[in-house]
């Protein structure tokens, strides 16, 4: 029989929260803990999004951790806007510098994870049969990492090369002389297009749902930008924990409407020129005023009129469906001007679908566009996808999909209810992907490393959410995004691109410094909302029964 392996902690997942994990609990409580990670290398996402032109869409000083000054001080960035690779080498970096591999298994997938309540131990259950136990689970799984690609008939009869942006090869793709097919213009489609167009012989752009997007103004790092942010990074960090989204913008002008119209206009034009999601805050009520968005939004579509010569194809690439900002603002380079390109066609598919994948292409409205290769840009299972991946049962075998089968219900979005000493980095119900994602992350990981300490200093051996304190917040959560203009949009945000999954808007939009002094007054209360149970060290003495 094999033997299970034990430890005190297990953690899913090596990218920025589970590495970030592993630091604390292992350096800073002296634990064993053992990371599982199905890639065979860390990053998390930046470790599996190498399309072409993949970039993060904050800002390099930023994105980056904030727990080691000495790392802040060393690592220099190249681009006010990093890319993928860079990000990766920077990940590379921490798990060097920190030791982290030799407690990291790669290419090692989780089947599943179960809680033994007579034990209050987790058993984690390995792609290859192999078992692990620790008294604590934390999943570091990332909220964009469950990559889907829609149920297209014929999809199997296409005899090109095909790829889905967040599962691309490791090796370069040579789209020379080729004829390309892009499906999907969110994020990583709008970052993919212009790079691929200036190789490949035609692009054709398949798009259901138009996004906005604005400019990102990328540039190189300067030396003395790099040390001016340095020398300030305590101040910046602080007021990029206690923001609305975990980065430091410049001061909003106040409500859309109440602003001179020239001033309006020319705080727009200055933001756009500066480039990035700076942008979106111009004004306080963008995100929930409907007259306030039609402002931006506006002036937005004038500036892809502006950039598209073709009238038709730049009305097709306005969006009109849904408010600015309600589904993820998309920041790009040359995105718009590239359909002025020869070698690029745009296809609308809003009201006329893909009707299926043939050997040779793709047809819609029974035109068939031949291709040689086709890059999936459509997304992901975003936020509870990664997590009902993998077969959790919690206590009595309660099983966390069928929980959640309604929509995704968590305290805080940290833990769930019936699911003892399981945490969860950046779940639903947590600022998450509406944020500077590192710096959720690290908000999270010091709370759960701070839960971990006093349930181990307390004797503490069940730490568990308590149903009616799940309710409430998810009650609140619901409660605050309902003010907003966000649930009008079809957007992953509301689970809106799964056939099937409920509409439910998942991410916390309270805001990063909000929500941090909620968890830490729960804390600070001796964990208002959750159960903790004591060990009752008599119960491995039981006699047994006769």
């Amino acid at each position: 029989m094999r033997t299970t392996r034990e430890y005190d902690a297990i953690v899913i997942g090596a990218g920025f929260a589970g590495m970030y994990l592993l630091h604390r609990l292992r350096d800073d409580l002296g634990l064993r803990v053992r990371v599982y990670e199905r890639g065979d290398g860390v990053g998390g996402t930046w470790y599996w999004n190498r399309y072409p032109g993949a970039r993060c869409d904050v800002e390099s000083m930023f994105y980056s951790y904030s727990f080691s000054e000495e790392l802040e001080q060393e690592w220099e960035w190249t681009e006010r806007y990093p890319t993928q690779p860079e990000i990766l080498r920077y990940a590379d970096h921490v798990a060097d510098r920190f030791g982290l591999r030799e407690d990291i298994e790669f290419s090692t997938s989780v089947r599943g994870a179960r809680y033994d309540g007579t034990t209050d131990t987790w058993t984690v259950v390995l792609e290859d049969g192999r078992r692990a136990r620790a008294p604590f689970l934390v999943t570091a799984v990332g909220c964009l990492s469950a990559a889907r690609v829609p149920d297209f008939e014929g999809l199997d009869s296409f005899t090109g090369e095909t790829y889905h942006t967040g599962r691309w090869p490791h090796e370069d793709v040579d789209f020379t002389g080729k004829r390309v097919a892009v499906i999907g213009t969110g994020s990583s489609g709008i970052q993919a297009i212009p790079v691929i167009a200036r190789q490949a012989a035609h692009v054709t752009v398949f798009q259901r749902t138009p996004n906005f997007s604005v400019p990102a103004q990328n540039g190189p790092l300067s030396p003395d930008e790099q040390r001016r942010v340095k020398a300030d990074y305590r101040r910046l960090r602080h007021a990029a924990r206690v923001s609305a989204a975990g980065v430091v913008t410049p001061p909003a002008l106040g409500n859309a409407l109440e602003v001179d119209e020239e001033l309006r206009g020319a705080e727009l034009d200055r933001r756009w020129a500066a480039g990035g999601t700076a942008f979106m805050n111009t004004f306080t009520d963008t995100v929930t005023d409907e007259e306030a968005n039609r402002v931006t939004a506006d002036y937005v579509r004038d500036r892809i009129r502006e950039t598209v010569k073709d009238p038709d194809v730049a009305e097709l690439l306005c969006p009109k469906d849904h408010p600015i900002g309600t589904k993820r603002i998309c920041v790009d380079t040359d995105y718009y001007a590239t359909y002025n390109r020869d070698n690029v066609t745009l296809v609308g598919l809003r009201g006329n679908p893909i009707e299926r994948i043939t050997p040779s292409g793709l047809r819609v409205g029974g035109v068939d566009h031949e291709v040689d290769v086709i890059v999936f840009a459509t997304g992901y299972d975003a936020m509870t996808g990664p997590l009902n991946a993998i077969d959790i049962r919690g206590l009595g075998g309660i099983s966390l999909r069928e929980e959640w089968a309604d929509g995704p219900r968590t305290y805080l979005g940290v833990a769930a209810a019936g699911f003892p000493n399981l945490f969860m980095v950046t779940a639903p119900g947590s600022p998450s992907v509406l944020s500077n994602m590192i710096v959720s992350i690290e908000q999270h990981v010091d709370w759960i490393t701070d839960a971990i300490a006093h349930a181990r200093r307390a004797g503490i051996a069940r730490f568990e959410a308590r149903r009616e304190a799940q309710d409430t917040w998810v009650e609140h959560v619901n409660e605050v995004a309902s003010h907003t203009l966000y649930p009008r949009a079809a957007s992953w945000y509301m689970g809106a691109n799964v056939p099937g999954k409920p509409r439910v808007f998942m991410p916390y939009l309270g805001g990063v410094g909000t929500y941090r002094r909620i968890c830490d007054e729960v804390a600070g209360d001796g964990y208002r909302g959750f159960t903790l149970t004591a060990a009752a060290p008599a119960r491995s003495a039981r006699p047994a029964r006769a």
